[in-house]
């Protein structure tokens, strides 16, 4: 990678433009993390954020960096990322995330940015910088991620069901309130090791492009501790026009349910990020909802929601790929 003679005030307005990115992130995906605890009346909202956020932080101290080298140096060439590729990459990321919020559509802020990365690249250099293999990978998980999340929440749906088939109902929801809480935990220690490493990525391969003494050996410790603690304060404020959507318009959940969706999920993304592949916390935790919501009845889907949530799924990186591309040409001017 050649080295890049970027100014320090650029390069620290583009640490914190990823920061921004990676508050947003957490803010934007906090309904996957608190919607079905809160839904299901375990935690009062305030109470659900500062929880969730707490276990988003404590992924720092789990999983490995993984993502984070999957998202620096598996979708593009990094020898032509510049200052103004991870420009364009961060605003198109940024500007699906609030449009997407704005209507309350849980879409993905993992592959907002993969669209950023492919638009600013294509914008840069062309296709040839493309590593197009890596990247049909990641799209692969677009259908992978959600139908494991609904298979797993839908069989422990059922087993749970058959186990406690002779407990009384109010007996089990007395259990499944505390259970919840554990999966809760789990569901945000695997959201804050999965998105919280692809802000990592990309402020790493900044870090290494503009010669930073040090980072091409390892990712600096500001650069971890940073981005676990935006991705946990974006969590914090909370993105509250999704949870409804993902709490209850797509199907209503108990206790019992909101556990089985919540582990299912969270089995997903403890698995992606053990094997380094950058999947989407929102595709994960829909699925696992619309998994048990049909595992007792196949109406208690809103299927037509859901049909819609999909759609956006599907334009989320050409969307934000055309955005990043608009946003490279704005950088080549500006800086």
């Amino acid at each position: 990678m050649d080295t890049l003679q970027i100014s320090f005030a650029t390069l620290a307005f583009l640490v914190v433009l990823a920061l921004i990115f990676d508050f947003m992130n957490g803010f934007h995906d906090a309904a996957n993390s608190i919607a079905t605890v809160v839904s299901t009346g375990v935690l009062k909202p305030h109470h659900a954020v500062a929880f969730a956020a707490f276990f988003n932080f404590a992924a720092l101290f789990v999983f490995h960096l993984k993502v984070a080298a999957t998202v620096g140096k598996g979708i593009i060439d990094p020898s032509v990322v510049d200052h103004y590729v991870v420009f364009g990459a961060l605003v198109g990321a940024i500007a699906w995330n609030v449009i997407t919020w704005f209507f309350g559509i849980p879409s993905s802020s993992s592959h907002a940015l993969i669209g950023g990365i492919v638009g600013a690249g294509l914008a840069s250099s062309g296709p040839s910088v493309l590593m197009i293999r890596e990247i049909l990978y990641i799209v692969a998980f677009i259908v992978v991620s959600p139908v494991l999340g609904f298979v797993l929440g839908g069989l422990l749906m059922l087993l749970v069901s058959w186990l406690f088939r002779r407990t009384r109902p109010l007996r089990v929801d007395g259990w499944f309130r505390r259970l919840q809480l554990v999966s809760a935990g789990l569901y945000s220690l695997g959201h804050g090791g999965n998105d919280a490493q692809k802000t990592i990525g990309i402020i790493w391969l900044l870090l290494i492009a503009a010669n930073v003494p040090g980072a091409k050996d390892h990712v600096p410790a500001w650069v971890v501790i940073s981005c676990y603690v935006a991705i946990a304060m974006g969590t914090m404020f909370g993105g509250w026009r999704i949870v409804k959507t993902m709490g209850q318009r797509i199907t209503k959940l108990k206790p019992v349910g909101g556990f089985c969706a919540e582990t299912g999920g969270a089995m997903t993304l403890f698995l992606a990020a053990i094997l380094g592949i950058p999947v989407s916390t929102t595709h994960t935790i829909t699925g696992a909802i619309v998994g048990v919501g049909s595992s007792r009845k196949f109406n208690a889907v809103r299927w037509g929601l859901a049909g819609n949530i999909v759609w956006a799924w599907i334009l989320t990186i050409p969307a934000s790929a055309l955005v990043a591309a608009g946003a490279w040409w704005v950088g080549k001017t500006l800086f």
